[in-house]
C-alpha cells in the first residue's frame, strides 16, 4: 500500500470537532493536526498557521481512521472483488482487510496490483484454499486438494506487511461433505505462521463443531447471519458454545455482506448483552449496491438496535486494529501515530435500513461520512468521486453477469 503524502500544504488541521477515540478513552472537543503522514498535535484548541489546510469539523465527530475488517478487494481476479479506494475513501474508511479473496497461488498478484497501489491501507487474510475465491460458483474447499498448509503458512510469513491471518469458509456450500476439516487445515497453517484464523460460519456445518476448534484471538465472521447454525438456540438464548468461545477469547465479527446479517438475530443477541467485537461490511460486488452499501451504513444499523455510539466507534476502530495485531499503528489517535483519521456527522433522520433477509427497519440515527485522512492526505466523498470515479464504474460487464449467476445459485435477492 502506498504512503500518500500531501504536497500542497505543510499541515492539515481538523478543527472544532468532537474527538471520540474509545481506544484512548477520549470523548471531548479537540483539534487534531496532521503533518508528514503522522499526528502532529492533539489539543483543545490549535491555532491555524500560515499555509495550513483547515478542515472545519464543527458539528462533526472526529475518530481514528475506520477499519473495515471484512472486505473483498481482489478486483478483476475474483467474482467478488471491488477496488478498495473508491469504496473505502469515499465512505470515511482508511483501512480495508480483504477476507480471503486470494490463496497462496494468486496472493502475489493481490499484493502487487491491489495492496501496493492503493491509497487506503489494504491488508488481507490468505485463504486456506490455494485458489482463494476465484470461482465461487463451486465451493473452494469441496475438494481438499486445494488446501496446502505449508504453502499457505509460507505465504503469510513471506508477506508480513500485508497478511493478518488465515481465512476459511465453513458452510456446506463452501466445503461440501468435508465438515470442519478445512478449518483444521486453516488452524494448522495459522499455527505454523503464528497468526490467527477468520472463520466464516454458515448453514450446513454445525456451529459448535466450528467453535470448538477456534483458539483465543481467532475470529468468527457473519456472527448474526441467521441462516441455520446460528448463535441462538430455538428459545432465542445464546448457544452455550458461543458464550464459552467468547470467554476463552474468540472474537465475533458482523461481516454484513449480501447474505449474512439478520436483524432479529442481532437485536436478540444485543439485548442479551452479546455485542459484536467488530462491525464490518463484507463489502463485495454483490453487497456494495445494497443491502450493506458501505461500513457507515452497516455501523448505523447497530446504532439503531441497541449499541451506543461509543461502542459502535470502538467496533470499527480500536477493536479491529487489535483483532489483527495492528493496534500499535492504527485504531487510536496519539501524537506521533499514523495520520489516519475519519470524520463523520451523526444525522438524526428517519432512514430505511434493510438486512440480508429482506427485513426493513426504520432507524433514526445515521453516520454520514465527511472525510477520511489517510497518511495525512484528506479524502472527502466529493474528491474520491472526482479522482477515483463513481463506484459502479468499477464493475466490469463480465463481473455483473457472474454476479447474476451467483445470485441465482445462492438465492440472494
Amino acid at each position: 500500500m502506498r504512503e500518500t503524502q500531501p504536497e500542497r500544504f505543510p499541515r492539515l488541521l481538523l478543527k472544532g470537532g468532537r474527538l471520540l477515540d474509545p481506544g484512548a478513552g477520549i470523548d471531548a472537543a479537540a483539534d487534531v493536526a496532521l503533518r508528514d503522514g503522522r499526528i502532529d498535535a492533539i489539543e483543545k484548541s490549535i491555532d491555524a498557521q500560515e499555509n495550513d489546510r483547515v478542515f472545519d469539523c464543527r458539528g462533526k465527530i472526529v475518530t481514528p481512521g475506520w477499519i473495515d475488517l471484512h472486505t473483498h478487494a481482489y478486483w478483476g481476479a475474483t467474482t467478488w472483488g471491488v477496488l478498495p479506494d473508491p469504496f473505502c475513501l469515499a465512505s470515511g474508511v482508511s483501512a480495508a482487510v480483504d477476507a480471503g479473496s486470494a490463496g497462496w497461488a494468486n496472493f502475489p498478484g493481490f499484493v502487487e496490483f491491489i495492496a501496493k497501489p492503493a491509497a487506503a491501507r489494504v491488508y488481507a487474510f490468505v485463504h486456506i484454499s490455494g485458489i482463494g475465491l476465484t470461482y465461487p460458483l463451486v465451493g473452494e474447499m469441496e475438494d481438499l486438494r486445494f488446501a496446502d498448509v505449508e504453502l499457505t503458512a509460507q505465504t503469510a510469513l513471506e508477506y508480513p506487511e500485508t497478511v493478518v491471518g488465515i481465512k476459511v469458509r465453513q458452510g456446506a456450500a463452501q466445503v461440501g461433505e468435508n465438515g470442519v476439516e478445512p478449518l483444521r487445515l486453516a488452524v494448522a497453517a495459522a499455527e505454523m505462521a503464528q497468526t490467527r484464523v477468520m472463520a466464516h460460519i454458515a448453514a450446513g456445518v454445525p456451529l459448535p463443531d466450528v467453535l470448538n476448534l477456534l483458539r483465543p484471538g481467532d475470529i468468527v465472521t457473519h456472527c448474526f447471519q441467521g441462516r441455520g447454525d446460528t448463535i441462538l438456540q430455538p428459545d432465542d438464548s445464546l448457544l452455550p458454545h458461543v458464550l464459552e468461545a467468547r470467554k476463552r477469547g474468540v472474537l465475533f465479527d458482523v461481516g454484513h455482506g449480501s447474505g449474512s446479517f439478520h436483524y432479529p438475530t442481532g437485536r436478540r443477541a444485543i439485548e442479551r448483552g452479546f455485542l459484536p467485537d467488530v462491525i464490518s461490511s463484507d463489502l463485495h460486488s454483490l453487497s456494495v449496491h445494497g443491502p450493506a452499501f458501505d461500513l457507515p451504513t452497516t455501523a448505523s444499523k447497530f446504532l439503531n438496535i441497541g449499541m451506543s455510539l461509543t461502542d459502535v466507534i470502538r467496533a470499527v476502530t480500536c477493536a479491529p486494529a487489535k483483532a489483527v495485531g495492528l493496534e500499535n499503528e492504527i485504531g487510536s489517535l496519539r501524537v506521533g501515530g499514523a495520520a489516519d483519521v475519519s470524520v463523520f456527522e451523526l444525522v438524526e433522520e428517519e432512514t430505511v435500513f434493510v438486512d440480508t433477509h429482506g427485513i426493513e427497519e426504520i432507524g433514526r440515527l445515521r453516520l454520514k461520512a465527511c472525510a477520511a485522512a489517510r497518511a495525512g492526505d484528506l479524502w472527502t466523498p466529493e474528491r474520491a468521486e472526482a479522482e477515483l470515479g463513481r463506484p459502479e464504474s468499477h464493475t466490469p460487464p463480465v463481473t455483473r453477469l457472474g454476479n447474476e449467476a451467483l445470485k441465482r445459485q445462492s438465492g440472494i435477492r
